[in-house]
């Protein structure tokens, strides 16, 4: 045991060194005024009361009517391409799931870029569309980019966790439900997506906290004019210099994820307890 505890040392205090540590600057900053140099501070509650500000509440609002959309759409695509995989063999699933996992290896500035080359005006849709003799259209930094940016980023892991729920299910239950009368679809309804319903719930809280908190996405198709919770963060720290209200925004934001995760081990848990029935 002495040995594993000295294997895991150096991990523990790289840990705390890069987490711990900001993490508790940013509690720090979040409560005090003065500057992002910790000098003369006082504290104060203030940095939180001016996320009731209207500009910030607008803000919010727009985070989390985009997220909704993107994450809407991504359960519907998300749970279509998790039912399709689920269809073949074990082995070709594997290989399914690994060709869906493929753009996560790939930066997301570079991902982004890439529908930039798409989506402009001079863009290969653009190009596409005079091939039949149609007229060009805007794309660029409107809701439909930012939320396209949204989708190819986050379907991902709304995919993943879908797929193992079903995966997960019993096929004796689909079978017993075809020999008491039921058609594909009331088995599907009854069964499928009642036991998946787990994996749905995980999927859309991760894919909605990423969608929230993302600040390159609507950056670059909104072209500056979307500020999102994750841009109002990084304006607040890069640009305006405010590290206090920036990091009482964070909070707010790790709070919100903290909730979802809470849901999230919460389903997890109660979907273990029903495998163990």
């Amino acid at each position: 045991m002495k040995h594993y505890t000295r294997l895991i040392r150096p991990y523990l205090i790289w840990s705390i060194v890069i987490v711990i540590v900001p993490f508790i600057l940013i509690i720090l900053y979040s409560f005090t005024t003065g500057g992002n140099e910790l000098v003369n501070i006082q504290f104060t509650f203030e940095n939180f009361k001016r996320i009731g500000e209207p500009i910030y509440l607008d803000v919010l609002k727009k985070s989390f009517q985009l997220g909704f959309v993107a994450v809407l759409i991504c359960l519907v695509l998300g749970y279509f391409l998790a039912y399709i995989i689920t269809r073949f063999s074990d082995s070709m699933q594997d290989l399914l799931i690994l060709l869906v996992t493929i753009p996560m290896w790939i930066n997301t500035l570079l991902r982004t870029y890439a529908w930039i080359s798409l989506l402009s005006d001079n863009g290969l849709i653009n190009k596409f569309l005079g091939l039949f003799g149609l007229t060009a259209r805007s794309f660029m930094y409107t809701d439909f980019a930012v939320v396209v940016g949204l989708i190819s980023d986050i379907l991902p892991f709304m995919v993943i966790p879908i797929h193992t729920s079903i995966r997960k299910i019993d096929p004796s239950l689909i079978e017993a439900s075809h020999d008491l009368g039921a058609n594909h679809f009331q088995t599907f309804v009854r069964v499928i997506l009642k036991m998946s319903i787990p994996g749905v719930i995980n999927g859309v809280m991760m894919t909605f906290l990423l969608s929230i908190s993302t600040f390159v996405i609507p950056k670059l198709l909104g072209g500056g004019q979307y500020m999102l919770i994750g841009n109002l963060i990084e304006n607040q720290f890069i640009s305006v210099g405010d590290w206090n209200f920036g990091s009482a925004t964070s909070i707010i934001l790790t709070l919100i994820i903290l909730i979802g995760l809470t849901l999230m081990k919460k389903f997890d848990k109660e979907e273990k307890e029903e495998a163990d029935v």
